[in-house]
């Protein structure tokens, strides 16, 4: 069977077809643009003001000499969580004479009842009441947060040495709350009279 050479379909044959432009490779000459951006670099970095920082002048008060003093503390517990899971701890303010007492996560909560005895007896007379639904759930929280944030309830200062474990942060605040205890701070600064008697008594450990 013949075949008819450079012919198509329609029968129209080539001569009548369009022949296509070829397109020429397009290419940017981008020299221009380098030498504008270094323009406008130069430019901004001469124009351009360094920043200065600024300093916020702070006022402090005058202290007044009538002023009643402070109260001594005499409702504070400060402890330190230090290695081997042991605790050390001192009560009120820090002076000259304080001594440091050792004890241990098993003793810990007992001690802690004790010193936070009467805040505690009556945050359990609230939840007898609770109880007895003398008082609503939501009462009893409100009553029991001010009983706990009373002047005369515990307040604890926990201080995690640097050998202390994780572990035992999570468990000292989970005594808070078993303790009755609303009133507590976790510091992670040591005084260095502080860290001097703490570094005596780990000796003994």
């Amino acid at each position: 069977m013949a075949e008819v050479p450079g012919g198509d379909s329609g029968g129209g044959g080539g001569r009548h077809q369009k022949k296509r432009a070829k397109k020429g490779s397009a290419r940017i000459d981008m020299t221009p643009m380098v030498d504008l951006a270094f323009l406008l670099l130069t430019f901004f970095i001469l124009t351009t003001t360094m920043y200065r920082p600024s300093t916020l002048q702070l006022t402090f008060p005058v202290p007044d000499p009538t002023a009643p003093k402070p109260k001594p503390v005499n409702n504070a517990l400060t402890l330190f969580l230090t290695k081997k899971d042991q605790i050390l701890y001192y009560k009120d303010a820090f002076k000259p004479e304080t001594q440091l007492t050792q004890t241990d996560f098993s003793k810990v909560e007992k001690m802690l009842i004790e010193m936070n005895k009467p805040t505690l007896e009556r945050i359990n007379a609230l939840a007898k009441q609770l109880n007895d639904k003398k008082i609503t759930e939501h009462a009893f929280d409100s009553l029991k947060n001010l009983t706990e944030r009373q002047q005369e309830a515990l307040y604890v200062i926990i201080k995690p040495e640097k050998d202390a474990r994780y572990r035992n942060m999570i468990d000292i605040v989970d005594e808070m709350d078993i303790s009755g205890i609303g009133k507590f701070a976790v510091q992670d600064s040591i005084k260095p009279e502080e860290q001097a008697l703490i570094d005596l008594e780990k000796t003994k450990f």
